[in-house]
């Protein structure tokens, strides 16, 4: 009997995808997979689904420099035999950057993710001070409350680190790395809010996702 595999797919999202939902992109992945032949391993059950996991849903608009997944296969394939045949079926906005086999035992992907790292850029006619200024307050702030689907949090304690990354003549670059876990995930466009920043929003991008040793889940 062949042993299972899975493998660990870094991809990005492109300006061209960005507005499509995390449902459908599993289902973008689901049909790229399948047309490409892959031997999917999928759930038991009344209704099997292939076993595909992303690491972390991404926000309809904003885009993804590394995205994560993972991809349980019926039988082993070499990452670069999977990366080519899935190459071929993937549309513009998805770009295949790397493939990895993992541990079939490693706790779920989603489990893992302790932090993700933002760039987002603003239209903005502020002298640099003044962004900066805005920075330094929301970052001395102890609580900052605001509410998500009808609850109140707590929003400070999920910005780790937010900076000036960049300044243009019209515009600038915030940087910010955000918690993401069980105690709650950090939202981009919530921290952008909080700075008075939401109406000139000109792009938000994903960097990185961090993710926790398996052992110190």
């Amino acid at each position: 009997m062949e042993r299972t595999q899975r493998l660990r797919v870094t991809f990005a999202k492109g300006e061209e995808v960005k507005y499509i939902s995390h449902l459908d992109l599993m289902r973008l992945w689901e049909r790229a997979l399948r047309r490409a032949g892959v031997p999917l391993l999928y759930s038991k059950g009344y209704n099997p689904r292939p076993k595909i996991s992303l690491a972390a849903p991404l926000a309809v608009g904003i885009t993804g420099q590394r995205e994560i997944m993972d991809v349980s296969l019926e039988r082993p394939l070499a990452p670069l035999d999977f990366a080519t045949a899935v190459k071929r079926q993937l549309p513009a906005g998805i770009t295949l950057i790397e493939v990895q086999e993992v541990y079939v035992t490693l706790p779920a992907l989603q489990t893992l993710v302790q932090s993700t790292h933002y760039l987002a850029t603003v239209d903005t006619s502020e002298e640099t001070t003044d962004v900066e200024v805005r920075v330094a307050s929301l970052l001395r702030a102890e609580h900052l409350r605001r509410r998500r689907r009808e609850k109140e949090y707590d929003l400070r304690p999920l910005i780790e680190e937010l900076w000036l990354e960049a300044t243009d003549e019209d515009q600038c670059t915030l940087g910010m790395k955000l918690r993401a876990g069980e105690g709650g995930t950090g939202r981009p466009d919530e921290v952008l809010a909080e700075l008075g920043l939401t109406d000139q929003v000109e792009r938000i991008t994903r960097t990185q996702i961090h993710f926790a040793p398996a052992g110190e889940t």
